[in-house]
């Protein structure tokens, strides 16, 4: 009877650190797994163009979420704007618009028409409005078409739901992109 009893504790002692090493094994996988992981890979590559705008690749790709392709498409929603769209992996991911405004309007004041940027960052100059995920750019007073009298042009940068919250990011963005356009034939 004592032998039965005995080989059972023997069983007992290799099955108990070999199921506690069976657990340790897994926890150092799994949070290696979680660890190694990050944000994924931005694999695609931005072109230094969009939508007709020579923008900085970088400042692009610092804004957009992980993942293999990107792609844009211009959107003309009214008669006033024009809206580049970038898609992530077919997802939308950023949207880099130029609308006409009335010439007595604010940066702050247009901010209040775009989701995100309550409580924004309102620049030295007051011609920018930013938070982590979206923002807004009045372009310099010259900055005059014959199709938009007594308008100015405003530029707005939004992110679309990519969990992108990167204030710095989207103020050197917004800064650089109205510059931009600043500089294009849509001033002209």
């Amino acid at each position: 009877m004592s032998v039965s009893v005995r080989g059972s504790f023997r069983r007992h002692r290799f099955t108990g650190p070999a199921v506690a090493l069976s657990a340790a094994l897994a926890l150092a996988a799994a949070l290696s797994a979680c660890s190694g992981d990050g944000p994924p890979e931005k694999a695609y590559t931005v072109p230094g163009s969009l939508c007709g705008i020579a923008v900085e690749p970088a400042l692009v790709k610092a804004v957009l979420p992980g993942g293999d392709s990107l792609t844009s498409a211009t959107q003309k929603p009214n008669g006033g704007t024009i809206r580049c769209n970038l898609f992530v992996d077919d997802k939308e991911a950023l949207s880099l618009a130029q609308a006409w405004w009335g010439d007595r309007d604010s940066a702050t004041g247009v901010a209040q028409a775009y989701a995100h940027t309550d409580n924004g960052t309102l620049s030295e100059d007051k011609r920018f409005v930013y938070t982590g995920r979206a923002g807004v750019g009045q372009t310099v007073s010259s900055c005059e078409v014959s199709e938009h009298p007594e308008q100015d042009l405003y530029i707005v940068v939004e992110t679309r739901d990519t969990g992108i919250d990167d204030p710095e990011a989207i103020e050197k963005l917004l800064v650089a992109y109205t510059k931009a356009v600043e500089g294009s034939p849509a001033c002209r």
